[in-house]
C-alpha cells in the first residue's frame, strides 16, 4: 500500500439520520477514486461498507465501516456510520477519531433528529462540519426548503457551495459557487462531468452566489475583510485560503448537493475535502489523562506513539479485530505497546488498512491514519495503546445511557457460563450495550439503545456462543409500603424435647415520607426483654422487608418501633426473636393499609412538530403526566413522568409514531402509589408465580 505523509491524510465521518443515503455517498467516493469499478447497492447487499450478514438482511448500516480512497494526491479516510439511534455508539466512536464530519441531510425531511444529534456531538468534539443534501435524484425533493431549514437551525454560516439546477429524477446539473460554473455530470454513475458557463438566470444567480461566498469568507477573517474593502473583492488565492480558515474555525459551513446513488456532485465534495479540509497537522494538540487521571495536553509527534481503539469487531475466520487511530507517532507491525487502561502490554502483529471487509496488510501507519490489528489479548473499545513508559490515556467517549431493557430467559439449563462469557465480550465490543444479573428480580437484564440494538446483540450471542434463549419483558422493581399506623404482636414458641425456643415481640409501625427507607427503633422499658435481642428483632424485620409481604417486593418508607415483648430465661435466643420480629412485622404491615408503589421514569422526547400530537396522545394512554414542552429548532422537547411498566419497547412505538424521526431518554425518578386495579393484578400474578415454583 502507498505510504502517505500525515499532512496528506483526511479523516472524516459520514454521519446523519437514517435513510439519508450515507452508505451510497461513500460508495460513490470509492467509485470516483477507482477503488470499485461500479456502484454497489444497499438493497442487493453489495456495498463495500454494509457487508455484515445482519446489515445485508436488514438493508441498513449497523457498524461503523472505515473506507479509504486516494483523491488529488490525498488519502481520504471515510467512516460510514449507521443512522439509527440504536447504534449511536458507532457514530460517536467514529467522530472521536475524525478531523471533521460530513453530514448527510434528507432532501425532503431535512435535518432529522438523528442528524441534529450527531451534529451536536461533532460540535462537542470541536471538529468542522460540512453538509450534503443527498439523494436529489428522488421525486418530490425540496432543496430550497431544506436549505432554509438548515440556515434557520444552524445560522448564516451555512452556504451552498454547489446547487442543483434540475433536482428530481434525471438530476445531473449543478451550479458551482466557488468556480461560478455549471457542472454537467454524465448519467452513467462514473462521477465525471463537463464544465459550462452559466447562462440566463443562472449566470445572474452564479455571480450572486460567488459574491456572497466571498463576503462570507471575508467576514470570518479581519485581515481578509480589510483586503476585501481595499481591493473591492478577494483574489482567487485569498479566497481559497480564506475558505479553508473559515471552514476549520467553524465560521463557514459548506453545503454540497449530490446524489450518491447516481454519483452526481460527489467528486466536487471530494475536491473540497482534499483541498480545504483539515489534516491531522491542523489538530496536533491532544488532550490526554496522566496516570492519576488528571487532564493535560501533549503535542503529537513522531517519537511518542499513542493509539485510540475506537471499535472492536469480531470477524468470522479472523477473530477479534481492533480498529484504531494513530493519534501520535508512527506504529509498525510487530510493535510492543502498553495498554494503561488494562495495565498490560500488547504486541501488534499484522497491521491492516480497511476498506469495508477488504483488508490490506501494511507495515507502518503514520500518525493521523486509521488502521486495524487482530487478536490483541486484552484491548477493547475505548482503550489507549502507547509507547512503553509513556503511560498516558486518551479520554473515552461518553456514551448515552440505554433506554430499552429486556430479560434473558434460557431455553435449557447449564448454559449460564457461556452466556456470561458472551455478554461480557459483547459489552467490551460495544459499551452502549449493558447487562446486569439482577439479584432482586432473579433475572439477567440486557439494556441497549433500542429494540433493534438488542436484536443485533441477541443474534451475535446466539450465533457465536451457540446458546438459545428468549427475550422477555423484565420484571418491574415495585415496592411495598403502608398508608396507616398499626401494631403487631407475635409469640414464637417451640418445644422439641431439648432446649426450646421462645420470644414475644410487640411492634408499632407508621409510614414515612417517600424515599426515606425503613427506620428501626426500640422504646423498650423495664426488663421484659433483654436489650441483647434488639438486633435479632431488627434482623427479622429487615428479612421481611427484603422478602416483601404483599407481592414479594421490597418494603420501603416506614418506621418500626419495637416497644415491648417477653422472653424466657432459658429458651429465648437470637433465632427465636428473629422469627417473632419477622412475624410481628408481617402482622402489623397487613393491618396498616398496605399498598404497592411503582417506579416512575422521567422521559424526555425530542420529536418533530408535526408528530407531537401523536406522541402526547400515546403518552396519555400510558398514564403519562406531561411536565412541559420546549421548542428546539424544528423540534419539540417533551418531558413527562411515565410509569416504568408502561415503557417496555417504547422506543419501537415512538419510531412507529414518528416515522423514525424522534429520540427519547428515560431514567428512574421516583416511586408513586399504583392504581388499585393494577395493584390487585400485580399481587395476583405474584401469587400465581410463587405457587408455580413451589
Amino acid at each position: 500500500m502507498k505510504q502517505y505523509a500525515t499532512g496528506d491524510i483526511r479523516t472524516f465521518s459520514v454521519v446523519g439520520h437514517a435513510t439519508c443515503g450515507k452508505t451510497m455517498l461513500c460508495e460513490a467516493m470509492l467509485a470516483c477514486g477507482g477503488v470499485i469499478s461500479r456502484l454497489g447497492s444497499v438493497a442487493n447487499g453489495t456495498t463495500m461498507s454494509d457487508y455484515h450478514p445482519s446489515e445485508r438482511a436488514r438493508q441498513i448500516s449497523i457498524h461503523a465501516a472505515p473506507l479509504h480512497v486516494e483523491w488529488a494526491g490525498k488519502k481520504l479516510n471515510a467512516i460510514d456510520t449507521p443512522g439509527y439511534m440504536d447504534f449511536i455508539s458507532e457514530a460517536l466512536s467514529a467522530l472521536r477519531v475524525s478531523d471533521f464530519a460530513v453530514t448527510a441531510v434528507h432532501p425532503i425531511d431535512g435535518m432529522g433528529v438523528g442528524t441534529e444529534q450527531v451534529w451536536k456531538y461533532a460540535s462537542e468534539f470541536g471538529i468542522p462540519k460540512a453538509l450534503v443534501i443527498n439523494m436529489l435524484d428522488k421525486e418530490h425533493v425540496k432543496p430550497d426548503e431544506v436549505l432554509d431549514q438548515l440556515k434557520t437551525q444552524l445560522g448564516s454560516r451555512v452556504f451552498p457551495v454547489t446547487w442543483p439546477l434540475n433536482p428530481g429524477p434525471g438530476f445531473n446539473k449543478l451550479l458551482d459557487a466557488m468556480r461560478n460554473k455549471i457542472l454537467v455530470y454524465e448519467t452513467n454513475a462514473s462521477g465525471k462531468f463537463a464544465e459550462a458557463e452559466p447562462e440566463g438566470e443562472w449566470a445572474e444567480r452564479g455571480a450572486e452566489m460567488h459574491q456572497q461566498l466571498i463576503e462570507l469568507v471575508a467576514e470570518s477573517d479581519d485581515s481578509l475583510l480589510e483586503k476585501f474593502f481595499e481591493q473591492g473583492g478577494l483574489s482567487e488565492e485569498d479566497l481559497r485560503a480564506g475558505v479553508r480558515r473559515a471552514f476549520l474555525s467553524g465560521n463557514f459551513i459548506p453545503v454540497f448537493c449530490a446524489s450518491g446513488e447516481t454519483n452526481i456532485g460527489v467528486s466536487r465534495l471530494m475536491d473540497f475535502i482534499a483541498n480545504y479540509a483539515p489534516s491531522p497537522l491542523d489538530r496536533k494538540t491532544i488532550k490526554v489523562l496522566d496516570a492519576d487521571g488528571n487532564e493535560t495536553e501533549m503535542e503529537a509527534e513522531d517519537s511518542k506513539t499513542l493509539l485510540y481503539v475506537f471499535k472492536t469487531l469480531n470477524e468470522e475466520h479472523v477473530g477479534e479485530m481492533s480498529l484504531f487511530r494513530v493519534c501520535s507517532g508512527a506504529v509498525k507491525s510487530g510493535s510492543d505497546l502498553f495498554n494503561p487502561d488494562r495495565n498490560a502490554t500488547e504486541r501488534l502483529g499484522q497491521l491492516f488498512a480497511l476498506n469495508g471487509k477488504q483488508r490490506e496488510q501494511v507495515e507502518t501507519l503514520p500518525w493521523g491514519d486509521l488502521g486495524a490489528a487482530v487478536k490483541l489479548k486484552n484491548t477493547h473499545t475505548g482503550d489507549t495503546l502507547c509507547s512503553p513508559g509513556l503511560n498516558l490515556r486518551l479520554p473515552k467517549v461518553q456514551f448515552p445511557r440505554p433506554n430499552i431493557h429486556a430479560a434473558l430467559r434460557l431455553k435449557s439449563k447449564g448454559e449460564e457460563e457461556k452466556v456470561a462469557q458472551g455478554l461480557a465480550a459483547l459489552h467490551e465490543e460495544d459499551p452502549t450495550f449493558q447487562y446486569e444479573v439482577d439479584a432482586e428480580l432473579h433475572q439477567t437484564v440486557l439494556s441497549g439503545q433500542g429494540e433493534l440494538h438488542l436484536q443485533v446483540i441477541s443474534e451475535a450471542l446466539k450465533s457465536r456462543y451457540r446458546v438459545d434463549f428468549d427475550l422477555i419483558p423484565p420484571k418491574i422493581r415495585f415496592r411495598e409500603t403502608i398508608k396507616g399506623k398499626a401494631e403487631g404482636k407475635y409469640r414464637h414458641k417451640k418445644q422439641t424435647g431439648g432446649a426450646g425456643q421462645f420470644a414475644e415481640v410487640w411492634l408499632r409501625i407508621e409510614p414515612k415520607p417517600r424515599g426515606e427507607g425503613v427506620e428501626f427503633t426500640e422504646s423498650l422499658v423495664g426488663q421484659n426483654v433483654d436489650r441483647v435481642f434488639v438486633p435479632s428483632v431488627e434482623k427479622g424485620v429487615n428479612a421481611a422487608c427484603q422478602e416483601g409481604i404483599l407481592a414479594g417486593y421490597r418494603v420501603v418508607d416506614l418506621k418500626v418501633d419495637f416497644y415491648d415483648g417477653k422472653m424466657h430465661p432459658v429458651d429465648s435466643k437470637d433465632i427465636a426473636f428473629q422469627i417473632a420480629g419477622k412475624e410481628a412485622f408481617r402482622q402489623a404491615f397487613m393491618a396498616a393499609n398496605p399498598c404497592l408503589l411503582e417506579p416512575i421514569h422521567l422521559v424526555t422526547i425530542k420529536v418533530p412538530d408535526d408528530a407531537m400530537g401523536n406522541v402526547i396522545g400515546d403518552l396519555s394512554g400510558r398514564r403519562g403526566k406531561i411536565l412541559g414542552m420546549d421548542a428546539e429548532g424544528g423540534f419539540q422537547v417533551i418531558r413527562a413522568y411515565v410509569p416504568a411498566m408502561e415503557l417496555y419497547q417504547y422506543s419501537t412505538v415512538l419510531r412507529s409514531l414518528t416515522g423514525g424521526r424522534a429520540v427519547h431518554t428515560e431514567e428512574f425518578h421516583h416511586y408513586e402509589e399504583m392504581p388499585k386495579e393494577l395493584e390487585q393484578k400485580v399481587i395476583a400474578e405474584s401469587k400465581k408465580a410463587k405457587e408455580e415454583t413451589e
